[in-house]
């Protein structure tokens, strides 16, 4: 079965993508032009992407004193996709926008992230942009925003700082208003930021004329010190290289400097960088024409309020958090299509029982060997349940932005319950997909002979970049299930309920439905528990384990639903395909779903092994 047909059941079978077109936004499109941005995104992403997947991962950037160098087919590739018109696919048409669905634009960009997920395709742009869509000031929008959309600049988020890491109170970037007169700039209130940054993705390169920057740094008060906590932070786009008001670049270089590159275990073929904001490398002329003394800083200009920064910049982090969960999920399907391939045509082995021990009888492909059937299960019940849980938060997406005021509302409130899960669980259980997937091929999984090494490399960045799985835990147990008295919460429990429901009807599906229903019962129980004392302490020492069974709780309903759309033969389906979308299900019940009730234990009985353990006892 391909990827393109997974991806055409699950958006047309499930979740009826079609029936977006009967909304006001999205009326010009037909299930015609959806199927034509498929096919594209497919072509240019097995002519542009797949081939050279191997080639970034040995030649990685280099900076050769003056640039950033990468190979041509990255730029090739990087051209073909802003050619494409995927980096505005969701915005208005009046912006040179397809207002497409986010269903159909995350579904299009998957065939990259597969094909090679090193060259990268659009996300961060996109994101950047799309946060200064909402944000920004009219002029932010046509000179910054626009021209990301059309390819012509690219853009990054520049949040992380050596001594902070993910502790986004502890920024200490500055900015400062650049003169009396720092409000007047037709770009918005002009600051100097000095400071650094680093883990920054696409930080700096030569495939668009400009890389604009949206920085997290801090406004000194009037005694010249920096605010506390996150509610100080502001938002500031910085450009590598100045413009003025025609979006037209000056010639002259903002004070960001390249401090390094970072050498990573995967994702080789994208640029990682540290940056120095107004180090003094590239002074930066004064609006008087002037040379800045050494060291002025960095030209930025606000992006909304004042200590509004973390707020704005949530837009652009929660949307990649979507975009990490794709990426971790294609990584996971890329490594499971290899594994098929090589169990089917590997000849290993004689099969169990009398007749196996036959020395003359011929070997038999490894794919009939029961213990290789459970590790091809484990990745496809992984990896396709990954792909749905994506495209359903997609749908949310869509249903948040066209949909009834209340539907807008409860979707809104379910992306923020499912966001941790949709970012945190394909990077854990699809990266052990492509743990198994090296399995599969045995030692020579462990070479260089064949991709799923890399795959593994690629994918294990996915659990750190975009928030660490222990604050996507924090962020779930503490403030998720919480929020506005617990109502994300009971919306996601009617809709497993849902699916519970319709499931014991169907006598193939009834235990299943049972199963679902007690999971999610102990998930609510921990939840109260882990919360008994009022103690965040008690509550969030085992946020980690209770992320994991809500994971696995919120997988085992995807599963569900999806198998009941599997129900509905229609005539465009494989038979074989729905036969596959069974067993995954049952294997995920069978195998998988039992493993949240030692996860939830430790949660349940607030467990203090961990959080007391002495430090000079390690």
């Amino acid at each position: 079965m391909s990827l393109r047909s997974t991806v055409d059941f699950l958006l047309y079978q499930w979740l009826d993508a079609e029936s977006l077109n009967e909304r006001p936004r999205f009326a010009d499109h037909s299930r015609e032009t959806f199927d034509a941005v498929l096919d594209t995104c497919e072509r240019i992403a097995r002519e542009k992407y797949a081939p050279f997947n191997r080639l970034v991962d040995t030649q990685e950037p280099r900076f050769d004193g003056d640039q950033v160098i990468l190979p041509q087919a990255t730029h090739d590739a990087q051209k073909a996709y802003a050619e494409s018109g995927m980096l505005s696919a969701a915005q208005d048409f009046e912006h040179g926008g397809m207002q497409l669905p986010y269903t159909i634009e995350a579904a299009a960009n998957a065939f990259f992230a597969m094909a090679s997920v090193s060259i990268g395709s659009g996300m961060l742009s996109t994101g950047n942009a799309n946060l200064l869509m909402v944000h920004g000031t009219p002029l932010q929008k046509e000179v910054f925003a626009k021209n990301e959309f059309c390819g012509r600049f690219s853009g990054t988020m520049c949040l992380s700082e050596p001594q902070a890491g993910s502790s986004l109170s502890d920024v200490a970037t500055r900015a400062m208003p650049d003169g009396e007169d720092y409000a007047q700039d037709p770009l918005g209130a002009r600051y100097r930021l000095r400071g650094n940054k680093m883990w920054i993705s696409a930080g700096d390169h030569e495939l668009t004329e400009n890389i604009i920057h949206l920085v997290l740094a801090k406004i000194p008060g009037p005694d010249g010190q920096l605010p506390t906590g996150t509610r100080g932070i502001s938002l500031f786009i910085v450009p590598k290289k100045l413009v003025n008001e025609a979006g037209v670049l000056t010639g002259e270089r903002n004070d960001v400097a390249l401090a390094g590159l970072n050498h990573k275990l995967g994702w080789r073929g994208t640029v990682n960088t540290l940056l120095n904001f107004g180090e003094g490398k590239y002074p930066v002329r004064s609006t008087g024409g002037g040379l800045d003394g050494k060291g002025a800083g960095a030209v930025g200009y606000l992006v909304g309020q004042p200590g509004e920064g973390l707020r704005c910049m949530f837009h652009m982090m929660n949307e990649a958090r979507i975009g990490v969960g794709i990426a971790a999920t294609m990584l996971g399907l890329a490594g499971y299509e290899a594994a098929l391939d090589y169990a089917k045509t590997r000849p290993q082995g004689r099969p169990a029982g009398p007749a196996g021990k036959d020395a003359t009888q011929p070997q038999v492909p490894i794919i009939e060997h029961a213990d290789v059937k459970r590790m091809l299960l484990a990745q496809k019940s992984y990896c396709e349940g990954a792909l749905a849980l994506e495209l359903y938060c997609a749908r949310l997406v869509d249903e948040q932005h066209s949909g009834t005021p209340e539907a807008a509302d409860e979707a809104r409130l379910l992306l923020e319950v499912l966001t941790p899960i949709a970012k945190s669980w394909p990077s854990e259980w699809c990266l052990e997909a492509n743990s198994l997937a090296i399995q599969v091929h045995g030692g020579y999984g462990y070479t260089r002979d064949f991709p799923v090494e890399q795959y593994w490399r690629d994918n294990r960045l996915n659990m750190i970049h975009e928030g660490t799985h222990g604050i996507q835990a924090m962020d779930l147990l503490g403030r998720k299930v919480l929020m506005e008295s617990g109502r994300g919460l009971a919306l996601l429990a009617g809709r497993i309920q849902a699916t519970a429901a319709q499931a014991q009807q169907v006598p193939e599906l009834a235990a299943h439905a049972a199963a679902l229903t007690a999971a999610w019962q102990q998930v609510t129980d921990a939840t109260r528990a882990a919360w008994a004392t009022g103690q965040p302490g008690d509550a969030l020492a085992n946020a980690v384990p209770y992320l994991q069974a809500f994971g696995h709780t919120v997988l085992a309903w995807i599963w569900l639903d999806v198998a009941l759309s599997a129900q509905r033969q229609d005539a465009t389906q494989s038979i074989a395909a729905n036969v596959g979308r069974t067993r995954a299900t049952a294997y995920f019940y069978h195998y998988e779903l039992p493993k949240i009730g030692a996860w939830l234990q430790v949660v349940a009985n607030r467990d203090l092994t961990c959080a007391d353990m002495p430090e000079d006892a390690f």
